[in-house]
């Protein structure tokens, strides 16, 4: 009874105070959940993808004291499993479990997965069909307003002879676009409607925000071409606090992604520190490249892409010399006089558009149109052609290849309909070639050329790296 009248003279007087508050016009106004905040927002595809840029994320973690929080945008659900015999849905949940052990490994616990669906291509486009884009775009939207990062870092969006996975691609492009639209009042206006009611169910009451920085990183195989395009910070560095280097960190963290390593995390774990350290040496087992180069994205407000991430604690970087040769994107290559134009299509010219409205206009991109596809496959080409009002109707495509390589379909005369953008394609059979004479290869190059009576409007080409494998087109 003692015990029921002091709680019950606790709360008589809590209601008191808090009436006397009110009286006297003040209340105490909630903040943001300062759990949540970051420093660091890292967005990927997949589980496993962490591991591009968690050398760095080490030395941020442990050495400069960041936060950091990692979105997944898929769950790895179509991905192989060469550890255990599970598959799809059930791999899924396994490797969202990895990711998340992987991550607490370095200490970061703030961990989202989007709705995307793991989609395996090399075009951007079949991604973010696949994943609803709209909808996933909303859902980080949300999550860079709650965590109210300084930094983002992402896959650059880009194609690039590599593993060049659309899902990487997507999510780069995802996290541009969150990057614009978080501070966007207009953008998803739920989010960010204010104060509301306390059982509200539909207006979030978040903060519009504007990350300072945005950083990609790449799966191209040459990673020297981006040498200069951003930061770059050593792997082999020693932290001074874990007294390890960062890769060993970041290949300490790494050890709980076993459906997708296995062999590898069993013959690395198994070593002494003195072999697993000439083990890395070798330049055929390094996992990260010496150093490892943020490419710089964009800055608000603007700063050198050369400068550091976090330049107030982190020592200045070396400008890199003007001689330094980098591509960046390119403006439209249409001749907008032209009565009749030709470029090429699909993700290629998504990312002429994409690069422009997002102002990414350092981002480095390849010489010209690339890709690597498994030898035997088919080459899709696909092209635009503009016509004005007047031009000719009818064109014809002639395709170069290098030898051994078949014509399938596209080529000859056609008929334009009467608009002013049409979509072509060309598709070229590639030979079969046997793995063993697939290892110094390089890089063939079809050309397709669009005319019309005698005159030639227009020419597209594009790089092909034949490989025993890689993802599809």
């Amino acid at each position: 009874m003692r015990r029921f009248l002091v709680v019950t003279m606790l709360f008589v007087s809590m209601g008191s105070a808090g009436a006397r508050a009110q009286e006297q016009g003040t209340q105490t106004v909630k903040g943001p959940d300062e759990r949540f905040k970051t420093d660091i927002l890292v967005v990927v595809a997949h589980p496993d993808d962490e591991g591009g840029v968690s050398p760095y994320l080490a030395r941020a973690i442990y050495d400069e004291h960041k936060r950091v929080a990692v979105v997944f945008a898929t769950r790895g659900g179509s991905g192989g499993n060469d550890y255990t015999r599970e598959h799809g849905p059930a791999l899924a949940d396994i490797r969202e479990q990895e990711a998340r052990q992987a991550c607490a490994k370095l200490g970061i616990t703030n961990v989202w997965f989007l709705e995307g669906k793991d989609t395996a291509s090399q075009n951007v486009l079949n991604s973010l069909a696949n994943w609803g884009h709209g909808a996933n775009l909303e859902a980080l939207v949300r999550i860079v307003r709650m965590t109210r990062p300084e930094v983002m870092i992402t896959w650059l969006p880009g194609i690039f002879i590599g593993e060049n996975h659309g899902d990487h691609q997507a999510s780069g492009v995802l996290a541009t676009e969150a990057f614009d639209l978080a501070n966007d009042l207009t953008a998803f206006p739920a989010q960010v409607a204010g104060a509301s009611k306390r059982l509200e169910q539909y207006l979030e009451n978040l903060t519009p925000w504007q990350p300072k920085k945005l950083y990609f990183f790449s799966d191209a195989d040459d990673q020297k071409q981006f040498d200069g395009t951003g930061p770059a910070y050593s792997v082999k560095e020693i932290s001074p606090s874990q007294k390890k280097s960062y890769w060993r960190l970041a290949l300490d963290a790494a050890t709980p992604h076993l459906t997708q390593f296995p062999a590898e995390i069993h013959q690395l774990t198994a070593l002494s520190d003195d072999q697993l350290n000439k083990f890395m040496e070798d330049p055929q087992h390094q996992w990260w490249s010496e150093p490892l180069t943020l490419i710089f994205g964009k800055a608000a407000p603007p700063t050198p892409r050369w400068q550091a991430i976090f330049s107030d604690i982190e020592p200045r970087q070396k400008e890199p010399p003007a001689t330094v040769e980098t591509y960046s994107a390119p403006a439209a290559t249409f001749d907008a006089l032209a009565p009749l134009g030709m470029a090429l299509g699909g993700p290629w010219s998504y990312y002429r558009a994409f690069w422009s409205v997002h102002q990414l206009k350092q981002i480095p991109v390849a010489r010209g149109a690339e890709i690597a596809v498994k030898s035997g496959s088919i080459v899709a080409i696909p092209i635009i052609v503009t016509h004005k009002a007047g031009a000719p109707r009818e064109i014809s495509l002639k395709v170069t290849v290098p030898n051994g390589w078949t014509v399938v379909s596209g080529t000859g005369k056609s008929n334009l309909p009467d608009e002013e953008t049409t979509y072509l394609r060309v598709e070229v059979q590639t030979p079969d070639v046997q793995p063993k004479d697939l290892k110094d290869r390089q890089a063939e190059s079809i050309i397709v050329e669009g005319t019309t009576g005698n005159t030639v409007f227009g020419s597209v080409g594009m790089r092909v790296l034949l490989r025993a494998s890689a993802l599809p087109e």
